[in-house]
């Protein structure tokens, strides 16, 4: 029993250690750099305020939510406050470790020899990146149908399948994070040193990882823009159409002004990063450290700007700004916007008009009877 104790200790350490005995996680062949002051106090204020602004969102959001008297709205409420809460444990989970390094200034090959810390740090830079592009195109999905097909969701959503929308989508993240520890990818320590991330190289079960999550996160992007054009649309012709419901439709336009406001920050923060994976990969080129540190930046900005949207574009606000909010409709404050709209869309209004018309025209008309016959000559 105990001679077969060195063999399966080799035999674990086979998952972590690559040929030439080097832990997998360090098997980059790069150096690591001294990281500059700059770097370490941008790393201090982007944490702090992170997770200041989300902590403030989430007190925002659930006073909401007690708030609100409105099943639409609530349900909203509850992917945002999902959004807010991701958000903050992504910034307070991978930003631990940033500052720990920083401060401290640890060696990971003596902390981690065995490369736990670096892939439970993988494990969040993706499940904590992928759940925010997951959670905006399930909230687009929701809006589409709860503005296109209002009663059919009315019968079919309610808070408890909300809740279990988040959870599905907290575990294909979870999911999708963890391939790396079965051999689809790897996680490795990224320049300069701070942080760890999976590997991007054209090498196949990498490639495969790498194109998987890039794909996975422009195809999220691309399904939020499709639904809210069409949701935005739809909702600006029904604003526009008939006056009296435009006070009830007040709270729709809000949260599709979040909406769309999330799915801005979201391409902006994102996309760069996204593409830059796919043309690495696919172009089998070398991969450029200095613009994966630019990218990788622009995509944790997502984090700090996203709760300012719920903090600042809510109703409450807006009409400590704009005094005639409560005296009208979001249309009615902004006239010369709302003419400009009824022109692109009064065409489409009075075509379906114009034939409605038509067609109840002809089924109103009734034949007209004959004039009746002469009677013939009398002989």
């Amino acid at each position: 029993m105990k001679s077969t104790n060195p063999h399966q200790l080799a035999t674990m350490n086979d998952s972590v250690l690559s040929p030439n005995n080097t832990p997998r996680c360090y098997s980059i062949n790069s150096t690591l750099s001294n990281v500059p002051v700059s770097v370490a106090y941008y790393s201090y204020i982007f944490c702090a305020l992170g997770l200041i602004s989300n902590f403030i969102a989430f007190v925002v959001l659930l006073k909401s939510f007690w708030r609100t008297r409105s099943r639409t709205q609530s349900f909203f409420l509850i992917f945002l406050g999902s959004l807010v809460i991701t958000d903050f444990m992504g910034l307070l989970v991978t930003g631990t470790i940033v500052v720990s390094f920083h401060v401290i200034h640890f060696s990971w090959r003596d902390l981690d020899p065995h490369c736990h810390l670096c892939n439970f740090m993988g494990i969040s830079m993706v499940f904590y990146g992928l759940c925010p592009l997951l959670l905006g195109a399930s909230m687009a999905v929701e809006r589409f149908i709860g503005i296109n097909l209002p009663f059919a969701r009315s019968t079919k959503m309610s808070k408890s399948r909300t809740f279990s929308i988040v959870l599905m989508v907290w575990l294909i993240a979870g999911c999708i994070a963890f391939l790396p520890l079965t051999g689809v990818g790897s996680y490795h320590i990224q320049m300069p040193g701070s942080w760890c991330f999976f590997k991007i190289s054209s090498k196949r079960n990498d490639m495969v990882f790498s194109l998987l999550f890039s794909l996975l996160g422009l195809i999220c992007i691309a399904v939020s823009f499709l639904l809210n054009t069409v949701s935005v649309v739809t909702l600006i012709k029904v604003c526009c159409e008939r006056d009296r419901t435009q006070r009830r439709r007040d709270h729709e336009v809000e949260m599709m002004v979040q909406l769309i406001l999330i799915m801005v920050i979201a391409s902006i923060c994102w996309c760069p990063l996204l593409v830059f994976i796919a043309q690495t990969v696919i172009s089998r080129g070398p991969l450029q450290v200095k613009y994966l540190l630019l990218y990788i930046r622009f995509a944790t900005w997502n984090q700090i700007l996203d709760p300012w949207v719920y903090i600042l574009f809510r109703r409450a606000v807006l009409q400590r700004i704009y005094g005639n909010w409560s005296r009208g409709s979001i249309m009615t404050m902004y006239p010369s916007f709302r003419d400009t709209i009824r022109r692109f869309t009064r065409s489409s209004f009075s075509t379906q008009s114009s034939e409605e018309t038509v067609e109840t025209r002809q089924l109103n008309v009734t034949p007209t009877s004959k004039p009746p016959r002469p009677p013939p000559p009398s002989p």
